[in-house]
């Protein structure tokens, strides 16, 4: 086995500590092979049944890129109508896409339908093939980071219309859409703190022992 000394261990904490996701990207192009690179990576993930569902579309069609962001500001929207007051004011004040200035764009979709693996693991649990995909994108995420790279999960679009735009198969679940680039600063606190959205809180709050 291969052996992780107490400095990479450090590392590897301030590597989970610098993780952001991230909305502020400059324009600045990836070098080539940088996608490819991060879902090579991706891929190494840990899988149920060893099904490896990932499916990743590179999104490099500016036509296709112009409808996710059209989708992206009619989703954004509808979501803000659900607000009201001063958090309504705070939403909307908020950066929640990275669509336009993000140089790469990938959208991350789960095959449901995949003989691969033979359904080992998912009889009871099949929603494990999604977080099989969430794994991998964790992975891309942290790999990312580590070559100063930032990672932007736009959530606030609907599947459906991602399906279409992207001419995917049906039995693909639209997982995530990432925005790839190199962020404009670095931060150790999330950008939804900072704009006093939310504040992280300690594991204390969400552990229990039985």
């Amino acid at each position: 086995m291969v052996a992780f000394d107490d400095a990479f261990r450090r590392q590897l904490h301030e590597l989970f500590v610098w993780r952001r996701d991230v909305r502020r990207f400059r324009t600045d192009p990836l070098p080539d092979g940088t996608l490819e690179r991060l879902i090579e990576i991706a891929c190494l993930s840990p899988s149920v049944g060893l099904s490896q569902p990932w499916r990743f579309v590179v999104v490099d069609d500016a036509a296709r890129r112009r409808a996710v962001i059209e989708d992206f500001k009619s989703c954004n929207a509808d979501a803000l109508k659900s607000y009201s007051g001063e958090r309504a004011a705070k939403y909307a004040a908020l950066k929640l896409s990275g669509l336009a200035e993000a140089p790469g764009h990938l959208a991350v979709f789960a095959e449901k339908d995949a003989t691969i693996g033979s359904g080992l693991g998912r009889a009871t649990m099949p929603e494990t093939v999604d977080y099989s995909v969430v794994a991998a994108i964790c992975s891309m995420w942290l790999a990312a980071r580590a070559e100063g790279i930032g990672l932007g999960w736009v959530s606030i679009l609907d599947p459906l219309r991602i399906h279409d735009i992207l001419d995917v198969p049906k039995s693909w679940k639209f997982i995530g859409y990432l925005c790839v680039g190199y962020p404009e600063a670095e931060c150790d606190r999330p950008e939804l703190e900072q704009a006093k959205w939310e504040s992280r809180r300690g594991p204390g709050e969400f552990t229990i022992r039985r």
